[in-house]
């Protein structure tokens, strides 16, 4: 039968503390780099491997962290989990991802399952939550809140695209050029970055004397076949839009789907604006007209927010980090 090596034996065999093997181990302290080699090389030696629950039992830490999302087939949320990964596994730590399907009671039931089982820190895209929900239970665990508004410091930091700004920018290109009856299709009402992505289409109206008609502004999911059914619906009437801002990418792409169905030229009849660039973008035709929401920045930020917060004091400010947006001109508008 086969002993199991400890950390007690690999301290003995390199001539350090356990202490020290344990910083190594980590990366969490600093450690001679001769000293550091010689541990690694008796950790080979004796094929030690470390036991997670004897480290969760003796500091209190998984290690591990959790990312939730609405919807993990939304190619934005893969790239923030990259950009988490790149901040959180260099540091030691794991990350874990929950799809809630934009669910009130899947986010809920993933804010309680993650601090029961004790994850170091959450970062969470919900927007159906509550205030009263993330003081409830998310109380003892840092929480670094992605998208929406508006900031709570009770709440956590929190990071976010400016996504008004984003949007802005769209709408006042579209008039720029001359179009006349713009049309907007966004996400659901009252749900994270949905919201002020619209504030941002009708600000852009204002500022030009423009009347919002209500009749152009189209709300439905953050996906292609949401998108391709609100196009087909204002694509089918006689005073039809001859440009549409959509709130992300995949609802663009349906409505390119629903311009080439009725044989509209784009960007000629019809044009039309995506916000994300995500890989997609690029490779539709004609190439989508979009806003530029770096998602793997916008991960990194989250990562750095937890990772302070894992590390410095608890009484630290929460903070508010917003990430600038900018229009990357194709071929759709």
């Amino acid at each position: 039968m086969t002993t199991q090596v400890g950390m007690t034996e690999v301290a003995a065999r390199a001539g350090v503390s356990v202490t020290t093997v344990s910083h190594v181990l980590s990366g969490r302290r600093p450690v001679a780099e001769a000293t550091r080699t010689r541990v690694m090389r008796v950790i080979e030696e004796l094929g030690y491997q470390p036991n997670p629950l004897s480290r969760v039992l003796r500091t209190q830490q998984t290690m591990t962290v959790a990312l939730i999302v609405p919807d993990l087939t939304n190619p934005f949320y893969p790239m923030v989990l990259r950009g988490l990964a790149d901040v959180m596994v260099p540091a030691g730590y794991h990350a874990v991802v929950c799809n809630t399907d934009g669910s009130r009671e899947e986010e809920l039931s993933f804010l309680r399952e993650m601090t029961n089982r004790r994850v170091d820190g959450l970062v969470i895209a919900a927007f159906q939550l509550t205030r009263k929900d993330f003081l409830e239970y998310g109380k003892n665990v840092p929480i670094v809140r992605l998208g929406g508004a508006p900031f709570d410091p009770d709440l956590g930091d929190l990071v976010r695209s400016d996504d008004e700004g984003g949007m802005l920018q769209s709408a006042r290109y579209l008039l720029e050029q001359g179009r006349k009856r713009l049309a907007y299709i966004g996400g659901p009402v009252h749900v994270g970055p949905s919201d002020l992505r619209e504030a941002g289409y009708r600000r852009a109206l204002a500022e030009a004397g423009h009347v919002v008609d209500e009749d152009l502004v189209v709300r439905g999911d953050f996906t292609r076949e949401a998108g391709r059914a609100a196009a087909k619906d204002l694509l089918g009437r006689t005073d039809r839009p001859d440009a549409i801002a959509c709130a992300n990418d995949l609802i663009a792409i349906g409505v390119l789907d629903a311009a080439r169905a009725l044989g509209l030229d784009v960007p000629g009849e019809l044009a039309v604006i995506g916000y994300d660039d995500i890989d997609a973008a690029s490779l539709v035709f004609p190439a989508l007209t979009t806003v530029v929401n770096p998602a793997r920045e916008v991960g990194r930020a989250c990562g750095e927010a937890l990772l302070r917060r894992l590390t410095e004091a608890e009484d630290q400010p929460a903070r508010q980090l917003v990430i600038s947006n900018s229009l990357l001109r194709r071929e759709s508008a």
